[in-house]
């Protein structure tokens, strides 16, 4: 019979945000896979448990991955972690999970912390629908087309930045998305934990000022609104919105939206 590989949510930043379960599982697992051995030493040093651990990550992923699953068909648990918060997301792990469902041995999830949701709960910013982008592309002309494809999805936007690309991320936000609402979140969960909000531009001109700026973040974007054209009749955006597969009742929503007026004031002008 085979073992069980387990994947567990560790803390983004404050020791006391692991489980209940988390803590149990990381006891019992024969092995724990972990992105780096030394910062993992240090959580489970703290809750005093001594177990041994192996690396995974984007480096040796193939090799390793088939290593586990040995382990695993062996009949041993594995516990699976990330340096911090939940595994897989922006992070190793795919391979191992794909090939250990593939030769039918369980995955189990053991929830926990997520920056994603974590920032996103908090950002004051819809939450009805979102897409995780995980982190941007490092050059400008790729991360401007990658704002740019993603703003028309119509929902709420997630993405991981780096502290010493921050800045620049921000600039092209501001030239791709405009006065769109933002909210970075930064440090989460840890001592200096903060919370910025206004547009791309603004938050760019306020980290500027800083004399560095620190601590990982996590970037919430708002709905992205198209720029009215006033030029445009009401009747042709709503049968242009139609010709690009939006439903009927959707465009007139859309259109009363961007225009700032009532479903209403759409259909008279329709009806006119």
């Amino acid at each position: 019979m085979s073992g069980t590989l387990y994947i567990v949510a560790t803390p983004i930043g404050n020791l006391e945000d692991l489980t209940y379960r988390a803590v149990r599982v990381l006891r019992e697992a024969a092995l724990i896979a972990c992105e780096d051995t030394r910062q993992t030493r240090k959580l489970l040093d703290h809750y005093g448990i001594s177990k041994p651990a192996v690396s995974y990550h984007e480096h040796n992923e193939q090799a390793r991955s088939d290593e586990l699953l040995r382990e695993l068909q062996q009949g041993k648990d594995v516990a699976m972690v990330s340096d911090a918060g939940t595994p897989l997301i922006a992070d190793p792990g795919y391979r191992l999970v794909e090939k250990a469902r593939r030769e039918g041995v369980p995955v189990v999830p053991v929830p926990g912390p997520s920056a994603v949701i974590a920032a996103l709960s908090a950002s004051g910013l819809p939450t009805d629908s979102f897409a995780f982008l995980g982190f941007l592309p490092a050059k400008s002309g790729q991360r401007r087309k990658t704002l740019a494809e993603a703003r028309s999805l119509g929902m709420t936007l997630v993405f991981y930045e780096t502290p010493h690309r921050i800045v620049q991320a921000l600039e092209d936000m501001a030239a791709v998305l405009g006065d769109t609402p933002v909210v970075l979140g930064r440090e989460l969960t840890k001592l200096h934990e903060e919370f910025l909000s206004g547009s791309a531009a603004e938050l760019r001109e306020r980290l500027a000022l800083r004399d560095s700026v620190k601590g990982e973040f996590t970037v919430i974007v708002g709905k992205w609104q198209a720029p009215v054209d006033e030029s445009i009749p009401l009747e042709r955006e709503v049968e242009l919105l139609i010709a690009q597969g939006v439903p009927r009742m959707d465009a007139l929503k859309q259109v009363a939206r961007r225009r700032g007026i009532s479903k209403r004031e759409v259909y008279k002008s329709l009806d006119k």
